[in-house]
Order: structure tokens, then sequence, then C-alpha cells
């Protein structure tokens, strides 16, 4: 009788272990995705582009993981 109270407790707490990770998960996976409305320069180099300094506006980062975001 106290075995399986033990395993209960053993097994609720590695579900809700489990449930904790998977949230962490989702919400750095979802934080990740969001792509900024501009870039520093050095971001945008990083990222795989480079500087467009023709745009009329502002200079705007071509190619790589920034393409298209205006830059700082």
């Amino acid at each position: 009788m106290r075995i399986r109270r033990i395993l209960a407790a053993v097994f609720a707490t590695a579900a809700l272990a489990g449930l904790g990770l998977t949230s962490a998960a989702t919400a750095t996976a979802t934080a990740g995705s969001v792509t900024p409305a501009s870039v520093t320069p050095g971001e945008c180099t990083d990222g795989g582009g480079t500087i467009d300094r023709s745009t009329p506006v502002l200079p705007t980062c071509r190619g790589g993981m920034y393409d298209g975001q205006t830059v700082d």
C-alpha cells in the first residue's frame, strides 16, 4: 500500500515537471519567432545581410535573417 502511494507521487511529480518543461519550450519557441520592427547594423550583418542605404526613408537590411527590416 505504501509503495503504491510513493509510486503515485513519483509519477505525479514527473508529469508536472514534464508539463513545466513543455510550456517553457513553447514559450521560448514563440518568443524566438517574433521579428523586430527594426534592427541594428550589427544584427543585420550578423544575420547574414547587408545594409542598403539607397532606400528613401531609412536604410534597409537586404538578405539574410532580417531581410526587408529597417536599420536603426
